[in-house]
Order: C-alpha cells, then structure tokens, then sequence
C-alpha cells in the first residue's frame, strides 16, 4: 500500500516531500520484526525509545519511519522519517487502513469487572441469533466452534486489526471484545468500527498504571468520548458504580444510551429467584415481560448477562431472539465455575483479584451457604498494593473462614504480600503454597459449606519471580475433591 494511503488523516503532521510514493510491506513497531518495505514506527515506552532502534530497522530493510514529533532521529538517514504528535494513535489508524476488512458488526466492552463474561455472552447470543459470531478478550479469541486461541485482553494495535481482517476473511460477521483501560488509554483499538459499545462497573484497578482512579475511569471513557461515532448506542449497566458519568458522557457525545439492570430502561430485571444451581429472571423489554432461567450462579453473573443482552439488541438483533437465549448461556470457565461437591458441600473457582470483585464472588455464592463460607486467595505482587488490605477486609467480613495463600507474587516477597493482606484480616489462616492452601480448604469442608478459591481462575500457571510454573486452581481443587 502507498504511504500516501497510509498517512492521509491518520494524524500525520510532517511527512517528507514525495514520501508518499513509498510502496509500504509492513507495519511494525518492533525493529526485530522489521522485513524489507515496511513501515518502522518508533514508539517511546516505560522501557526502551523505539527511536533507538530506528538504525536496526533501517539496515533490516525499512522504507519508511513513523516517529513523534520530539523524537531524536539518527542523522543521515536515507529514507524518509513522518511525525506524528501522537504516534500511537496514528499506528492504529494505520494499521486499520492497511489490513482493511473488519467483521460487520463489532461491538465493545468496557469496566473494571465482567468484560470477560460480557463478550463471550454476547457471541453466544449472536450465535443464537443465527450468526457467525467471535469473542476476543482476556482468555483469548473465541470463534464460533467454541475453539479458543492466544490470551491477550487487548493485543497490539497490528496484530488486532491483522486479527479483524482474518476474522472477517473467514466469514466471521459479528465480534464482541473486551476494551481494557490500557488498550483504551494507548490508543490500541482506534480505528475499530465499533458498532455499539456498553460499559459494566468500575471499581478498583490498574493503579500501578494509572495515576488514580479519576484517571482510570478517563480511560475508559474514550471508548465512548472518542471511538464511538455519535448517534451509536452506548448500553450501561445502570446499576453499576459510576455508571451515572458513564451514561453523561455519552449523552455529550451524542450516543443512544440505552441502560440495563435493575433500574435500567431498556432491559428492566423485575426479579430475581434462585432456583438451585441456576437464577429466574424476569425481564421487562419494550413493555413485554419475559421469564428466563440463567443456568449460573452469581448476580454478577445476571448483570453480565443483561449487558450482554443490551448489546445484541442494540445493533438490532430481535429481542423475542436474545431474552430467551439469556437461558442457554454458558458460563467462561473460572467465573463463579462450579468445580465439584463434596459431603454437601460446594466448591466454586472465581477470577476475583480486585475488591469489587472478591466482593462480588463472595456474594454471589452465599445464597448457597447453609453452613461456613471458605475462602482462599491472595494478591499479585508489582500490582496496586493499596487493594491488598482492602481484599483483606472483604474476605474477613464475607467469609467465615479466610485462607491468605500466594497468587502470582512475580518479583515481590511473597510473605510480604500475605502479611499486607493478614494485617486487615485478623484471625485469617496463611499458607503460602497455594495448592496446600487449597487442599487445606478442602479438608475443612463440612456439609453445608462453600469453598471459593478466588484470584486466577482460569489461568494455568503461577508467576513467581521472572518464571511461569504451571498451576491451575481447577485442577487442584479437582484433585483434593476426589482424594479425601
């Protein structure tokens, strides 16, 4: 493709005299990725300048070079070097232009807790709706038969709109992803044309990136601030924490909002039972009642599923459609995932590793309890560590019996970490190796009792140091219910 096609209002404020003509073979912002004819761009982050390694890309063949508008540049190069004031952004205005195809209808989510369930739930109800549907988040891309690839919340600008046209190349129409507040607030997803966008909850997150929580919630409101065109509809969860600024910044945009929940207008929960392992919702929609039964535990789980819901309905998806495939959704493996019983008692496997979430799982499986609530978790290391004591707290209030274990303490001592979150849980257990802390929880149960293992869900290794060791709560919560 021309670089002229490449850069043309892609925020390109300086390009060499007949760069243009440039025949481009590649975008890439990894100068080891470099072939020849592609388009190097220089990007600065947390650990090294792109701009130094603007020579490597060049000797490896590069045609042209994409770089800020204060970046050093090497003198003396031969080929032409473009300007951007924001790079970023640029390189994911690009990369969509250079790819091209998109599925036809791709809607987004955002919001500290559900993104994961949303997305996947939305796919499954697009599927119901007759489509060939695909979900990319967190535990990777979903595609129609249900095979999951990769796990990354929100790739690479190249590599998502690489993803896109590949996705639509295979006939894939509808897509639901989930938009981080990384992805949002590095400019990795503009240039999706996003058909609808809905917002879950926000609680605490992300504040070893974020500067505070203000600025958390700013990034995630560029999904409806500035991706979305005005006169799209924006679904939000109107029972969610901040949903009120979410719902005014799309009012300013000049979105259709359209709210969900308990309180919501266009999708009404009227009530809620539970009806053993599963949920009856009753559901109010253009002035028609539905009675549907959810087949997962957890009234985050119904919130999930009504934003689900919304963003089918507002692309168009006709309601007498989705509202009674809400009853045949299948939970994402290590979200509030029953794993096994044992004696009468239950074992749950929740993702739960922030405060509103912890919070949320411990909540979402007390209807159960007829006897003590069990919980085991803990908290990453060089990650926020103001949650940590916050976590504690939950779990000592919520939970009858609390188990403080490692999750992923990378670079951190563990037992500091346990210590941060003991000092707020008085009378908790701590055992640091987590499959003892699991099987421990096991040994304690009784008939009546839930255990929830909290923190990982469906992750199967465990990051200690620099090393990833394989480790999954589902497998050995598994083993220590079927060997007593």
């Amino acid at each position: 493709m021309r670089l002229s096609n490449l850069s043309t209002d892609t925020g390109v404020v300086d390009a060499p005299l007949g760069s243009g003509d440039i025949d481009v073979s590649q975008i890439t912002a990894d100068s080891r990725a470099v072939t020849p004819g592609a388009l190097f761009v220089a990007l600065s982050g947390t650990k090294a300048d792109g701009a130094k390694f603007i020579a490597d890309a060049v000797a490896k063949g590069a045609a042209a070079v994409l770089a800020s508008e204060t970046a050093a540049i090497p003198d003396g190069l031969a080929i032409p070097v473009l300007r951007s004031a924001e790079p970023r952004r640029t390189l994911a205005l690009m990369a969509a232009r250079f790819y091209g195809a998109q599925p036809e209808t791709t809607v987004a989510v955002t919001g500290t807790s559900g993104k994961t369930s949303v997305a996947e739930f939305t796919r499954q109800l697009f599927a119901a709706a007759g489509h060939r549907a695909a979900s990319l988040g967190t535990i990777g891309l979903v595609k129609p038969d249900g095979a999951v690839y990769g796990s990354l919340t929100t790739p690479d600008p190249v590599t998502l709109h690489q993803t896109l046209a590949s996705l639509a190349g295979e006939g894939i129409t509808h897509l639901a992803f989930e938009a981080s507040s990384h992805g949002l607030d590095q400019y990795r997803l503009d240039g999706v044309k996003v058909a609808a966008a809905a917002f879950t909850n926000l609680g605490r997150d992300h504040l070893d990136y974020h500067p505070t929580t203000e600025a958390y919630l700013a990034a995630k409101l560029r999904l409806f601030e500035e991706l979305m065109v005005p006169g799209k509809p924006a679904v939000i969860n109107v029972d969610g924490p901040r949903a009120g600024e979410v719902i005014d910044a799309a009012k300013r945009r000049g979105l259709k909002v359209m709210t969900v929940g308990a309180a919501g207008e266009t999708l009404r929960l009227a009530n809620l039972s539970r009806e053993g392992f599963a949920q009856t919702l009753t559901l109010v929609h253009a002035d028609r009642t539905y009675e549907v039964r959810l087949p997962l535990i957890g009234t985050y789980q119904v919130a999930n599923a009504l934003v689900a819901a919304g963003l089918a309905l507002a692309v168009g998806e006709d309601p007498s459609v989705v509202i009674p495939a809400i009853g045949k959704l299948h939970g994402v493996k290590g979200r509030l995932e029953i794993i096994g019983e044992r004696n009468g008692a239950l074992a749950v496997v929740d993702y739960a590793h922030k405060p509103e979430a912890l919070e949320a799982a411990l909540d979402g499986v007390r209807p159960f309890v007829t006897g003590r609530l069990i919980c085991v978790f803990g908290c990453g290391g060089d990650r926020d560590r103001g949650k940590r004591p916050i976590m504690g707290a939950i779990s000592a209030a919520r939970a009858n019996v609390t188990i403080v274990t490692d999750d992923n303490p990378r670079t951190e001592e563990p037992a500091a970490i346990r210590a941060e979150i003991l000092a707020a849980a008085p009378g908790a257990i701590e055992i640091g190796d987590r499959a003892k802390a699991i099987r421990a929880a096991v040994h304690l149960m009784q008939p009546g009792d839930v255990v929830l293992v909290a923190g990982k869900g469906h992750e199967t290794g465990q990051i200690i140091g620099q090393t990833v060791r394989p480790f999954s709560d589902h497998d050995t919560l598994r083993e220590a219910l079927s060997n007593p």
